[in-house]
């Protein structure tokens, strides 16, 4: 490891908001939560989280683990509908404390 070789990622909580009293498809309940830090993904002991949910937050989480330009609407956009067209409920994506990595850490592959 070089000095040199560290980075920065979110960590990240994404979080099962909806409308009062709103009938939920997803098998969620407000409130449910999952915590991303660094590569892996976090839930609190008895609670499941949908595996459709997941695919609609996952391709923007990587994202969302980065400092973007504040103008990019990746840093204020926050919140993904289920993909249920009939669930009321979104998902909410905070970002939380910064993590350091070390590139020789995370991966095999050189820097070119």
């Amino acid at each position: 490891m070089t000095a040199d070789d560290s980075f920065e990622l979110y960590d990240l909580r994404v979080e099962v908001i909806a409308p009062p009293g709103a009938k939920l498809w997803c098998n969620a309940s407000p409130g449910d939560w999952f915590e991303l830090r660094g590569e892996l993904i976090h839930l609190p002991p008895d609670q499941g989280f949908s595996l459709y949910s997941l695919a609609a937050v996952l391709p923007l989480l990587a994202a969302k683990q980065r400092v973007t330009h504040p103008n990019d609407w990746m840093d204020s956009d926050a919140e993904i509908a289920c993909p249920d067209p009939n669930c009321p409920s979104r998902l909410r994506i905070t970002r939380l404390g910064k993590r350091r990595f070390s590139r020789s850490q995370t991966t095999a592959t050189e820097k070119p």
